[in-house]
């Protein structure tokens, strides 16, 4: 049966896919270790009854999961919803459990990366219906919407949301060093990579940080930020014609930073990931932050206002940045009743597209529309105008492209065989080949 043999490889993926980004913690309801769904379609009041799971994308413990199925409740008295909240940490195991014993829940809020994997296994129901052409002309950015297709092109995530990766300074730090020399703040704050060097340089002289920067190569946590940083340095790309490649430029950046790192105008983590690198931002023994995003900012505030915060984009060649970025959407397990899935699907246009709900669940994710439509919903906030001014410097979606999950673990391998000092372009050549090994159990 076509979903038995694919589940080893997608059991691996999920196992690889938790930390893209350091995330937060919620406890299951109950305590249980692999909450269930309810296995029918209705009960003797007729209604149609459908379990949802949701990663805190909304917030750790907000309740707000709650409220919008208690709002869809009171407007459509033929459905029932459950909501299960599950964490990043236990979440992608309680996920593989559920698909692997039947008890997959109707429906989950998460993001491609697990998303698509689900769906290319067979998994999921489509979503094509959704996707008519009002909704993508709202949407109006083919990257975004590719990222919620199976490799066949068919949709299986209904996205809500999007927000930026960037990198975060401590403005002080940059300040007192004279390395603010080397930043732009203003306009979209785009930046070159000979004034990274430079401002990395000065603050080293300087002395005013521990270290000017960390670069974490521990696990694969927050790993989408070193690969945006080397992508970025010299216009690198990861990926060509549908394969995963560290291209000439990608070797090149890759030199520059092991020379950085051995003049000690960065660091190295050997041991690290995200949010080690995260914690040493905000406790300030580093200047920068790598991994820097809506939900980060807040989880990684500055203790007691210590200081300020900056958000830049990455910095590149030619001063044009192409960003990695999040997508939040929702997903349907197939689980063999149509009624659930139809249901389901109300429920996720419910959340997204309602003129009252839909804005403010966006506002709740502290990301940004999808729909062009919804305009500007934190009007006189002008971080959040800038932050959503770098949706132009989306780049290509690849978190769905097959064997994602085997090259992030050769990802920070690769980081730390070059910055121990072996050589860029073949240890690259040898992330090219394991990265695009495809292992069967």
């Amino acid at each position: 049966m076509k979903k038995t043999k694919r589940f080893l490889a997608l059991a691996l993926a999920l196992c690889l896919s938790v930390g893209l980004a350091a995330c937060s913690n919620s406890s299951t309801p109950g305590g249980s270790s692999s909450p269930a769904a309810d296995g029918g379609s209705g009960d003797a009041s007729g209604k149609t009854k459908i379990t949802w799971w949701a990663f805190p994308t909304f917030g750790v413990d907000s309740g707000y999961e709650q409220e919008l199925a208690d709002a869809f409740m009171a407007a459509n008295d033929d459905v029932e919803i459950e909501v299960v909240t599950i964490n990043f940490t236990d979440g992608p195991a309680q996920l593989t459990t559920a698909i692997t014993s039947g008890t997959a829940p109707d429906l989950l809020f998460d993001a491609p990366g697990r998303i698509i994997e689900y769906g290319n296994a067979g998994y999921l129901a489509d979503m094509n219906d959704l996707f008519t052409d009002e909704f993508k002309a709202d949407v109006n950015n083919e990257g975004l919407l590719s990222s919620c297709q199976g490799r066949d092109g068919t949709y299986y995530m209904y996205p809500i949301s999007s927000s930026p990766f960037y990198m975060g300074l401590n403005l002080e730090m940059l300040e007192a060093s004279g390395a603010i020399d080397y930043v732009n703040l203003e306009g979209d704050r785009t930046w070159t990579t000979d004034n990274f060097v430079k401002m990395c340089e000065t603050l080293r002289d300087s002395g005013v940080a521990t270290v000017p920067g960390i670069v974490y190569c521990g696990g694969s946590g927050g790993d989408q930020g070193t690969r945006a940083l080397v992508n970025n340095l010299y216009s690198s790309t990861i990926v060509s014609d549908g394969k995963w490649n560290v291209d000439a430029n990608g070797v090149k950046a890759l030199e520059l930073l092991q020379s950085m790192v051995s003049e000690g105008a960065l660091d190295v983590g050997n041991s690290m990931v995200a949010s080690d690198e995260l914690q040493n931002f905000q406790k300030e023994i580093c200047a920068m932050t790598f991994c820097f995003g809506t939900s980060n900012e807040v989880s990684y505030a500055p203790i007691d206002d210590a200081y300020t915060q900056v958000a830049v984009p990455f910095p590149s060649d030619d001063g044009v940045p192409e960003l990695e970025y999040l997508v939040n959407g929702f997903c349907v397990f197939d689980n063999g009743d149509q009624a659930k899935i139809d249901a389901s699907k109300r429920f996720i246009q419910f959340i997204c597209d309602d003129p009252t709900w839909g804005p403010k669940s966006v506002v709740k994710t502290n990301a940004f529309p999808v729909r062009t439509s919804f305009g500007d919903l934190y009007e006189g906030d002008e971080h959040m105008a800038l932050l959503a001014s770098w949706t132009q410097y989306y780049g290509p979606y690849y978190n769905t492209l097959d064997n994602f999950a085997t090259m992030r673990n050769e990802w920070f391998n690769l980081l730390q065989r070059v910055l121990a000092g072996g050589d860029a372009a073949a240890e690259a050549e040898t992330f090219n080949t394991n990265a695009n090994t495809v292992t069967t159990g």
